[in-house]
């Protein structure tokens, strides 16, 4: 078994370089400056040394750069196989956001690299997005004419993670009623406590007039929105998707909306078929210009500091608590 922590990846590695630890922040879509301010102040702090690679064009840049460094913080950058190969020192990737498909964990773990996310601190950020979407379609995008209230409506959550507890908050302000499913059931304590009703995914589509997905993409839910879903849903529904668009049957799913010409989709992810479900869907169908799960100036140094304090305590004690390889 492997030796844990930074010791135990330089001994398994055959690794004795002597020289300052070396951390890279590798940004295609830099991060704020107070962000990277807060960042160094970090990094330097634990004697470290902090190295800036932002707004590159060419993916030969991030080769270059990531040579000589013992850890990374990205955002949505690709950190693939051949940022392994080409890394030798590196020992830990820290993605600034929950998800992390981004990154490739085979080869991380092939290359005893650990990867982290950084769950929790974009949270709220995405959660009042989806708010903002759900008022938009309810509000017909205020386009004059009447619509309808969130209150007294019923709140689908499907994945109760950080970004879940941070709806069902909004949603009880809101006077919702907030159903949920994830694939381990809170236990009926906390579930009294911050009152929510669980219940299966068909049945979240079937009860909820607004359901609100927040799962990850894996390899089992990549798809697995389809149109069942959507064909299930009551009078007037309306889904959310600020998770990933990998997880929607994007032509099943635009099939059953030309069907169900009453339900409605929003999303801070373009689908691939973008163009076509604005055509087919016009109104009922609003999708941001880019992902703005957390373009928040709280959730971008959130993230950013997390990052930087999770490298510190995995080098200096080997802490892994958000490893996800």
């Amino acid at each position: 078994t492997p030796i844990g922590g930074l010791r135990g990846r330089l001994l398994n590695k055959d690794i004795t370089h002597n020289t300052m630890t070396k951390v890279l922040i590798a940004t295609e879509k830099p991060f704020a400056p107070v962000a990277v301010d807060g960042i160094r102040k970090i990094v330097e702090g634990a004697g470290f040394e902090l190295v800036l690679l932002e707004k590159y064009t060419e993916r030969q840049q991030l080769l270059d750069a990531v040579k000589d460094v013992d850890a990374i913080i990205v955002r949505s950058d690709k950190i693939q196989a051949d940022v392994f190969e080409a890394a030798k020192n590196l020992n830990i990737v820290v993605r600034a956001g929950a998800g992390y498909d981004n990154v490739d964990l085979e080869a991380a773990t092939k290359h005893n690299v650990c990867v982290m996310n950084t769950p929790g601190q974009n949270s709220n950020a995405v959660a009042e997005l989806a708010f903002a979407l759900m008022l938009a379609m309810v509000r017909n995008h205020f386009n004059g004419k009447s619509g309808s209230e969130l209150k007294g409506k019923k709140l689908g959550i499907q994945g109760f993670g950080h970004i879940g507890r941070c709806l069902a908050k909004i949603a009880q302000g809101f006077g919702m009623e907030v159903y949920y499913n994830k694939r381990h059931r809170l236990d009926a304590a906390e579930e009294k406590e911050l009152g929510l009703t669980y219940c299966s995914q068909e049945d979240l589509f079937k009860q909820c007039d607004i359901v609100s997905l927040n799962t990850p993409k894996t390899a089992e839910t990549v798809k697995s929105i389809n149109g069942k879903y959507v064909k299930m849903m009551p009078k007037g529904g309306v889904i959310v998707n600020t998770a990933r668009k990998e997880i929607i049957d994007e032509e099943c799913f635009l099939a059953a909306l030309k069907e169900r010409t009453d339900v409605r989709y929003a999303t801070d992810i373009a689908p691939d078929m973008h163009e076509e479900y604005q055509k087919e869907l016009q109104d009922r169908y609003l999708a941001t210009a880019k992902k703005m799960g957390a373009q928040t100036a709280e959730a971008n140094i959130n993230a950013g500091l997390a990052a930087a304090n999770q490298i510190v305590g995995f080098i200096k004690d080997g802490c892994e608590t958000f490893r996800v390889n």
